[in-house]
């Protein structure tokens, strides 16, 4: 039984990539793309989710998910909640599932949940009524679920197919939940190469398994690839002695024009945020023209509003575009 789907095959939680089917895929990405149009409009909303309540959970700090998050909510007309973890009952003393079966009590149909426990947002989920649904926003080192998919969205629009492409990831996937929901996705959308590029420190054990190419050479892990997937240094999580320096960092694995000349003609670089220039990747590179890094931040939205409005089970239809 897949807890994330109801028994017709509909999307109930978005707790992860595992477990769902390329079609699932495609019907996210179709359905952000009758979305898109909505953040240019004079009137940014459409009224999918009007008389819903939806809250956000953040027990973890987060700036740029959290606003995309309240934004697609809001331009799905849904009413928000957002609850601030440093003032809440939980640090009162009150327990999860008290906080959650007092939100529930207020008539919420959905909770977006960030943590910093692993599974929390499924632990979440197989504890909610059968009326709310349970999206993952990020959960300690195992999924960022709408993080894939809007990078499957960005890839999506400007390769337009999966089943071609060189895929490179590059930095901290020792400690990344991104990569690994990425990976999943990839894999899933029919990606044929995927790559792995970080010093051996920050590789995790056995990531072959999940069917990646490793390298610990940024020059060949970015050869003739068209898309190149870079990541945050994410130093809050690391033990000491990973990495001799961040400037040391930068001089053998920070993307620079030098480095990007040896992949394709039109790659494109993407970054999940928020980026360290100069660490991990260079000024030029970060504004070049082959960067698409601000296209990820808009895409997001149309994404989340996607999810949100396809496990409230009022989605627009896609065909014809307009939401």
């Amino acid at each position: 039984m897949n807890l994330q789907l109801t028994d017709e095959g509909r999307l109930r939680h978005f707790l992860t990539i595992e477990g769902l089917d390329r079609p699932m895929l495609t019907r996210i990405l179709d359905t952000a793309e009758s979305f898109v149009g909505v953040g240019e409009r004079v009137v940014k909303k459409v009224p999918l989710l009007r008389g819903k309540t939806i809250a956000n959970l953040f027990f973890e700090p987060s700036t740029r998910t959290r606003s995309t998050f309240e934004l697609a909510a809001k331009r799905l007309s849904a009413d928000l909640l957002n609850l601030s973890v440093s003032a809440s009952a939980t640090r009162k003393g009150e327990s999860l599932m008290d906080t959650l079966r007092n939100l529930e009590a207020m008539q919420c149909e959905m909770f977006v949940v960030r943590h910093d426990a692993s599974g929390a947002a499924h632990y979440i989920a197989s504890h909610v009524a059968p009326h709310v649904s349970v999206i993952n926003a990020g959960d300690g080192r195992h999924a960022h679920p709408t993080q894939a998919m809007l990078d499957m969205f960005t890839i999506r629009r400007h390769k337009q197919h999966f089943e071609h492409l060189k895929v490179a990831i590059v930095g901290d996937l020792m400690h990344s939940r991104v990569a690994r929901s990425q990976i999943h996705a990839l894999s899933i959308l029919g990606v044929p190469e995927i790559r792995v590029v970080a010093p051996r420190t920050l590789i995790p054990p056995f990531i072959e398994n999940m069917g990646v190419h490793v390298y610990t050479r940024l020059g060949r892990g970015l050869k003739d690839v068209d898309v190149i997937i870079m990541l945050r240094l994410q130093n809050e999580r690391m033990d000491s002695g990973l990495l001799p320096s961040q400037h040391e960092y930068f001089r053998y694995y920070g993307l620079t024009e030098e480095r990007l000349a040896v992949a394709d003609d039109n790659v494109i670089v993407m970054h999940p945020g928020p980026m360290n220039r100069g660490v991990e990747i260079d000024s030029d590179v970060a504004d070049g023209p082959h960067s698409v890094i601000l296209q990820q931040v808009t895409y997001g939205i149309a994404i989340r509003m996607a999810v949100m409005s396809m496990c409230l089970g009022n989605p627009p239809a896609v065909e014809g575009g307009e939401a």
